[in-house]
């Protein structure tokens, strides 16, 4: 038995992902500053790694399985989502969205905790229905959760942080074998849904953002000017790119914003596309890893929330890459690890941190953990 839990402890550790993880952290940090010593983003950022490294360790060597239960995945769902309304209320818009709570100094963004309290609900609502996920009384439910943390993030207004969320709902209930009939339906729901957004929640900024999208050369000097940027800066950077530090685009401060909504076209201009690729592969081996962990889950419910956080990553991954490569319109959205920012770096190795604990008791308890799942013995 000692063994076992010996090995067990072992495994909540994959050096693989977080190494992986902290190099793409390094070169965001080198695209931020490129060691000239003129930007103090860099060290806060060295900062904020440090703190996601222990903070992934930590995870990691946490017994998660007490998240089954569905009192306490309800109790994180209404404890981090009590905070967006509060900033709805009473926050104070920070570049024109109340995204920030501020304690002496200090920036914290809410919402990126709450998308993993949501996954950690939906996990748990799916892990015991996912033989009737077909009904479509469960697929209304389960929306209704992430509905509410989407309409109050759109509300903020911060529309990329609305859309991963409703990425992440639609990846895990993907997963969950949802009838083709019933996604038709989601899709028609997700248009009423937007058509409703764009007459009573947008802004008029907004509203020129996504008509940029459909033609942004129309304005590229006024709601096209960055989009107009991201994708000079992107094209410009050749086979080998411009060099270290030698990325006009973003140097010159022509390319707004670069450390976080437009960090992968600062990257790829100064990498070029050989470090693209070196992006993507380091992006791809977290994903392929993530995969094979939810494939070896305990349970229904391991396996759900791993889904959950590779559809919170890759969203954020798809969205930040289309959005600088002209492909999307401009809604604000980082690219994991590599963006300027505390709360979403240290909300990623958490997750990071909690599929690596999940991973610990995957095979020696499967059997057992299953049975229980479906007996409702995780239930209070």
């Amino acid at each position: 038995m000692n063994q076992q839990r010996l090995t067990e402890k072992k495994d909540t550790i994959d050096w693989l992902v977080l190494s992986c993880a902290i190099a793409l952290t390094a070169l965001g940090m080198v695209t931020m500053d490129s060691f000239t010593g003129q930007d103090p983003f860099f060290i806060r950022q060295i900062i904020w790694l440090l703190i996601g490294i222990l903070v992934y360790f930590g995870a990691s060597r946490v017994d998660w399985r007490f998240l089954r239960k569905s009192g306490v995945a309800i109790g994180f769902y209404a404890a981090l989502v009590t905070p967006l309304v509060f900033l709805l209320v009473l926050g104070h818009a920070v570049k024109g969205a109340k995204s920030w709570l501020s304690f002496g100094g200090l920036g914290i963004e809410p919402v990126e905790f709450t998308k993993l309290a949501l996954i950690i609900l939906l996990a748990k609502y799916f892990s015991r229905r996912h033989i009737e996920i077909r009904n479509v009384r469960h697929i209304l439910i389960s929306s209704l959760y992430a509905g509410v943390v989407f309409v109050l993030v759109a509300l903020q207004p911060d529309l990329g942080g609305a859309i991963i969320i409703g990425l992440i709902w639609l990846g895990m209930v993907l997963f969950s074998g949802l009838s083709r009939r019933h996604l038709f339906a989601v899709i028609m729901t997700g248009v009423v849904a937007f058509s409703g957004m764009w007459l009573y929640g947008f802004h008029d900024y907004q509203k020129q953002r996504i008509l940029t999208f459909v033609n942004p050369s129309h304005d590229i000097y006024g709601t096209g000017y960055n989009v107009y940027q991201s994708t000079i800066a992107v094209g410009s950077g050749g086979i080998w790119g411009k060099g270290i530090g030698y990325g006009t685009q973003s140097k010159l401060r022509f390319l707004p914003e670069y450390q976080t909504d437009f960090m992968f076209a600062a990257f790829a201009e100064e990498w070029g596309f050989v470090g693209i690729l070196l992006v993507f592969m380091l992006f791809g081996i977290i994903f392929w890893r993530l995969l094979r962990c939810a494939a070896r889950g305990a349970t229904n419910f391991e396996t759900l929330f791993i889904i959950g956080v590779l559809s919170y990553l890759a969203a954020h991954f798809m969205l930040h890459v289309g959005i600088n490569m002209g492909l999307m319109p401009v809604t604000g959205t980082t690219i994991p690890f590599m963006s300027y920012g505390g709360s979403h770096v240290i909300a990623e190795f958490l997750a990071l941190g909690m599929v690596g604990g999940m991973s610990a008791y995957a095979r020696a308890t499967h059997r057992e953990a299953m049975d229980k799942e479906f007996s409702g013995g995780y239930d209070l």
